[in-house]
């Protein structure tokens, strides 16, 4: 895994602070606080191209509705097809939710 090179107590304090936000409403204010309005951008931009790549669209398909570049939908192929599976993990769990 990439982020075993950032693994430590910075980062674990980083994630139990995630882990215990309670709403979605949670989630905004402490986004809104700890990233800049590009990066939360670039984060929800690779998390639809990993939903939309796990549906089967195309990468025109997901250049279109996405706004994302051919890299960064190549970027999110190389993650779902030889990553830790967390896209897998949290896309797998939002079609248990429907």
């Amino acid at each position: 895994m990439q982020i075993d090179k950032l693994r430590g107590e910075q980062l674990d304090q980083l994630f139990d602070a995630i882990l215990s936000l309670k709403d979605r409403e949670e989630c905004y204010k402490l986004f809104d606080d700890l990233a800049t309005m590009s990066e939360i951008h670039s984060l929800s931009q690779r998390f639809q191209v990993a939903r939309m790549l796990t549906e089967g669209n195309t990468y025109n398909q997901i250049e279109q509705e996405t706004k994302a570049s051919t890299a960064t939908i190549s970027r999110v192929r190389r993650c779902i097809d030889y990553g830790s599976d967390g896209y897998k993990i949290v896309l797998d769990r939002l079609k248990e939710k429907e």
